[in-house]
């Protein structure tokens, strides 16, 4: 038995990255799975699948809300349940204030913020109805101390913590809870991407001197989605290696 077995789990943005391991992890302990992305991945489907449970990709735009009541009716429909929900879906359009265009910061707004909006709003009838359910916000360490050139990142991260909150106050008594989770700098492919010196600026910053990975953010993921956290709710994890304190 594992510690979600018997669980439905919905992870946005789940294709790759965090997501994924997300998605592998809560697997790995018994979770069905459900999860999105703008197109449909049959390879990350059939890799949840081959640990024994069920799994189902989704294609859809999180940030439409029209598309996201969709298809969280059709998750209810084909799996029973939905007993986890993971807002991971995000993108970035860094730049600094006096540069960024509104194309910027609505993109990064609308698929950052407004999608966990759209899927806590799909999500929270079927969680009260089941009298519980837990729903995990992927934020950012940016989201709780800034980032210059991440403005509109850092409000959606922001604004992510701040609705988990709101979340977890208003549906407390329904037995739903809400938490965040702050990745610090963690090995991706898009963190891949940046110079060796910008990678060790960062890691310098860190008291553990390195980037964390993905599997870091997925045992977190996995402690709130799990009983084992029953009596946590309204928390944001930092998960940075002691970057921020």
């Amino acid at each position: 038995m594992g510690l979600l077995t018997g669980k439905t789990a919905l992870i946005t943005g789940a294709a790759r990255g965090i997501g994924k391991a997300i998605a592998l992890k809560f697997a790995a302990e018994g979770a069905n799975v459900a999860f999105t992305d703008l197109e449909i991945n049959e390879e990350t489907e059939q890799e949840i699948a081959a640990l024994g449970v069920k799994a189902k990709s989704y294609a859809s735009n999180a940030a439409d809300f029209a598309q996201t009541e969709q298809v969280v009716n059709q998750v209810k429909e084909e799996f029973g349940s939905i007993d986890i929900l993971v807002n991971n879906a995000g993108i970035t359009k860094d730049g600094l204030m006096l540069r960024m265009s509104e194309q910027q910061w609505d993109a990064v707004i609308a698929v950052n913020l407004k999608s966990a909006f759209n899927f806590i709003h799909a999500c929270v009838p079927i969680m009260m109805r089941q009298r519980k359910g837990s729903i995990i916000n992927m934020a950012s360490v940016v989201g709780v101390h800034g980032n210059a050139g991440q403005a509109n990142y850092a409000a959606s991260k922001a604004g992510l913590i701040a609705l988990a909150k709101s979340i977890a106050q208003e549906m407390g008594p329904k037995g739903i809870r809400a938490n965040a989770i702050a990745p610090g700098f963690i090995e991706t492919a898009m963190t891949a991407a940046l110079s060796d010196e910008v990678r060790e600026e960062w890691k310098k910053k860190i008291p553990l001197r390195r980037g964390g990975q993905v599997e870091d953010i997925a045992n977190t993921a996995l402690y709130l989605a799990s009983d084992l956290s029953s009596y946590v709710s309204g928390q944001v994890i930092q998960v940075d290696g002691g970057m921020n304190m």
